[in-house]
């Protein structure tokens, strides 16, 4: 079939890299504008450009996906089939321009976790597994019928990276079967309301910075899950000296202490511990305002401040 595929990073990179390994026919690519990043403000390329270039693979770059210039384009490719993985909301007249559809692959057991941010809030809801599926695009996003998932274990000391990179290789691997799948017309698509009661959904909406204030007033367990879905990106963050202190490493001890939540305690060399209503937070790898990323024992060593931190 002639696929085109659309997608921006890195995890869409895993899966157009598995489908040309499986010898598919991808005609094009879609992926976002160049956009300036950086001090120097340098034109920055996604990461789905980068490797279609090197592929000599067509890359379209819209800015507008109802800009009839695009559509003609996007038509002139006559592709079979379209496939979608970390991309922006198509509207019909794009997801429904193949004989076969589109084909979009979400960060989720769906249908949980429909929506934006689907790794960091199993993570930070504290789910023992997630995984990838595959299903067919329609109007309401992330709603489709599905076709196939594949789980993975979410352990104690996953964060939201290293969620992230095994639902990439995952979901390289279910694309291919899901393009095979369809090439052989072997797909049975399960409406998704006939999977689970709508109650009982679970949803991801977009991570804004606002919404990465942890509130210490909670238990050790929360506060911890809460950490992790957020690294390494978009990153928990407190305040500590007036300065926004980004917290990427923790570890948790629930135990009995006479502090109120949100105490900031430390020998002054090798640790800082956070209270929480029933225990600590240990802080690992940190970044206070102004500084890189470094080890609570390398912060330690250049902070000098003994009215912020509770000395024990």
């Amino acid at each position: 079939m002639r696929i085109i595929f659309m997608g921006t990073p890195d995890f869409a990179v895993a899966s157009l890299k598995a489908l040309l390994d499986a010898g598919e026919q991808v005609v094009a690519v879609v992926t976002a504008p160049d956009k300036p990043a950086g001090r120097g403000q340098k034109l920055h390329q996604s990461a789905v450009k980068v490797f279609a270039v090197e592929h000599n693979i067509p890359v379209l770059q819209p800015e507008k996906l109802r800009s009839p210039d695009f559509i003609e384009e996007l038509r002139s490719y006559q592709a079979d089939l379209q496939v979608v993985v970390a991309f922006r909301m198509l509207p019909e007249l794009v997801w429904n321009m193949p004989p076969h559809g589109t084909v979009n692959v979400h960060g989720s057991l769906l249908p949980q976790y429909r929506g934006a941010a689907p790794i960091n809030h199993a993570v930070i809801n504290g789910e023992k597994k997630t995984g990838v599926t595959t299903f067919l695009l329609q109007h309401e996003i992330d709603t489709g019928n599905v076709l196939f998932s594949d789980e993975v274990e979410i352990t104690e000391s996953d964060d939201a990276g290293s969620v992230h990179d095994k639902l990439m290789n995952l979901g390289a691997s279910l694309i291919v079967r899901t393009v095979d799948a369809i090439k052989n017309k072997d797909i049975h698509p399960i409406p998704q309301d006939e999977m689970i009661d709508a109650s009982a959904i679970k949803h991801a909406p977009k991570i804004f910075k606002e919404d990465c204030l942890i509130n210490w007033n909670q238990s050790t367990e929360t506060v911890y899950n809460f950490i992790r879905g957020l690294s390494p990106y978009p990153t928990a963050f407190s305040y500590l000296d007036q300065k926004v202190l980004k917290i990427y490493k923790t570890t948790k001890e629930i135990a009995a202490h006479s502090y109120a939540a949100g105490a900031f305690l430390s020998d002054g060399k090798t640790f800082i511990k956070v209270t929480t209503i029933d225990g600590f937070i240990y802080l690992n790898e940190i970044q206070i305002e102004g500084k890189k990323r470094m080890s609570v024992t390398d912060f330690l060593r250049g902070y000098k401040s003994e009215e912020i931190l509770t000395i024990l």
